[in-house]
C-alpha cells in the first residue's frame, strides 16, 4: 500500500513539472552554420519554413507562436566584441525563440521591423552554440521566411 502511495505521489509530481518538448540537441530542420565574429557578408540569411505543433509558452510566459520540437537552424558562433542579432523576414507574423550557450531562453514576437517580425540581440554575445526555432504566431502552419543573422547596427 505505501509504494502504490509513493509512486501515486511521485507520478502526479511528474506530471506538474514543466516538460519542453523543444531538444536542443536535435538535428536542426534547416541545418547548422559556423560564423566567426566579423563574418562576411554580413548579414547572413538562412531560408526557413516558420512553424510547428508545439506552444512556445511551454517554454516561458514571455514565448509565443508554434515551433518544432528540433531546432530550424544551429549557429556555431564565435564572438567578439559585436553584437550578435537573430532576426527572422518573412510575410506571416512570425516569432523567434532561441536557446544561447549559457543554456538561457530568449524569445520575442515583435520587436524587429513591420511589426510582425522578432528580433533577439545579444550585445555581449557569448561564444558557443545558438539553437534557434522561428515560430508561426497564432496557428500551426509553416510559412517561407529567412532567419537574418548580423553583427551590424542602426546606431
Amino acid at each position: 500500500m505505501r509504494s502504490t502511495l509513493r509512486l501515486t505521489i511521485a507520478a502526479s509530481f511528474a506530471a506538474a513539472a514543466p516538460a519542453f518538448a523543444q531538444d536542443a540537441q536535435a538535428d536542426p530542420n534547416f541545418g547548422t552554420i559556423r560564423l566567426r565574429t566579423g563574418f562576411r557578408p554580413d548579414p547572413q540569411a538562412v531560408s526557413i519554413r516558420s512553424g510547428g505543433e508545439i506552444n512556445a509558452q511551454s517554454i516561458g510566459a514571455d514565448c509565443s507562436g508554434y515551433i518544432s520540437s528540433a531546432p530550424d537552424v544551429r549557429l556555431n558562433f564565435t564572438a567578439g566584441a559585436l553584437p550578435l542579432i537573430l532576426s527572422v523576414s518573412a510575410a506571416a507574423d512570425s516569432t523567434l525563440v532561441v536557446n544561447g550557450p549559457d543554456g538561457r531562453w530568449s524569445c520575442d514576437d515583435d520587436g524587429g521591423v513591420n511589426g510582425n517580425n522578432p528580433m533577439i540581440r545579444f550585445d555581449a554575445p557569448r561564444s558557443g552554440r545558438y539553437s534557434i526555432w522561428i515560430g508561426t504566431y497564432g496557428n500551426t502552419s509553416l510559412q517561407p521566411g529567412h532567419l537574418i543573422i548580423s553583427e551590424q547596427t542602426s546606431e
